[in-house]
């Protein structure tokens, strides 16, 4: 009897020693992250107007950390929100709690020196060692060169200072714990020369996070054999959403797609004194930022065309839109 009862306490023991073990290592050891860099960006002229392009019409930070009007099509940012921060991501759209894009205009990061803001760009980690929800696609830029963070950081720094103050995020439980685990250190790329095509598109579908949107989850993961095969959902208030294939599949993806089609497809909303139409509350609408995307270099329109020819294709046929019952 007293080496059963010794047993139990052995066993009680070893199991707190295991979970209070397992705590530290949580809170302590978690997320994991590169060591914060103390650095200084040198926002020269030429850097500055690189983030701008990359922020606007490439990695398009200003989509989400700006003021989109859901009234006309494909949300455009309102003006004098760019960076302000506010867009909110909730259950209602199928999130695990609610996340707010944060104010990233100097009112919101002028305390942030340079390298906490280039952890948390490629790390998902803030000054806090708290993380991120990975809506910002951290993960891909992760990968982007670090010339290209710096240059974001750079432009980031000329916003106009807008204060608006936004909550914090509200993860439910338990991924208020399991998120801990998400961010990871960065894997910079150097960018390849614009001369090489393929890999320069390649560069560039991969900062501007295309798989984020265009890959379906299933529990909350990518299904990593259908990457950018489309139907990822986006529940919204207007309807369901799901997101096209662009793989180069003849008959469900964009195989059938010249490289003038596609770049036209985009270059068709960059104009400037033309105001995004107006969409009723049931209108098919999308969260696709044609809009930022349509400023970007028809050189790097054309590299993405041929990065996302070169793929293998994968049938997968999408319906995009259900509007709301």
């Amino acid at each position: 009897m007293k080496r059963i009862v010794r047993y139990i306490v052995i066993t009680i023991i070893v199991l707190t020693l295991l979970s209070v073990s397992g705590a530290i290592y949580l809170f302590f050891g978690l997320p994991k992250s590169d060591t914060l860099q103390v650095f200084s960006v040198e926002a020269t002229p030429a850097m500055i107007e690189r983030g701008k392009y990359l922020a606007n019409h490439v990695a398009v930070c200003i989509d989400c950390h700006g003021n989109r009007d859901w009234a006309r099509f494909s949300g455009p940012v309102k003006p004098g929100t760019e960076g302000a921060g506010g867009d909110v991501f909730s259950k209602e759209f199928g999130f695990p709690g609610t996340f707010y894009a944060k104010n990233i205009t100097p009112y919101g990061i002028g305390h942030w020196s340079d390298g906490e803001l280039y952890r948390l760009i490629t790390n998902g980690v803030t000054r806090n060692e708290k993380p991120i929800f990975p809506v910002m696609p951290f993960q891909a830029y992760g990968k982007m060169d670090p010339i290209d963070v710096q240059a974001i950081i750079a432009y980031l720094r000329t916003l106009p200072s807008i204060k608006n103050d936004v909550p914090d995020s509200d993860p439910d439980f338990p991924f208020n714990l399991t998120m801990r685990f998400i961010p990871r250190p960065a894997s910079p790329q150097v960018r390849p020369m614009p001369e090489d095509t393929l890999n320069y598109g390649r560069y560039l579908a991969n900062i501007a996070a295309c798989a984020d949107c265009h890959t379906p989850y299933k529990k909350g993961k990518p299904v990593k054999e259908m990457q950018l095969a489309g139907g990822r959902i986006f529940n919204m208030p207007f309807g369901t959403l799901s997101s096209a294939n662009i793989t180069p599949d003849r008959y469900t993806g964009i195989g059938n797609w010249t490289e003038e089609q596609f770049v036209i497809r985009f270059k068709m909303y960059d104009n400037p004194h033309m105001e995004p139409k107006k969409v009723g509350k049931s209108d098919f609408n999308t969260v696709m930022p044609w809009i930022m995307f349509g400023g970007m270099d028809t050189r790097d329109l054309k590299a993405m065309y041929k990065y996302l020819m070169s793929l293998s294709p994968i049938e997968n046929k999408v319906t995009v839109f259900v509007p709301a019952s």
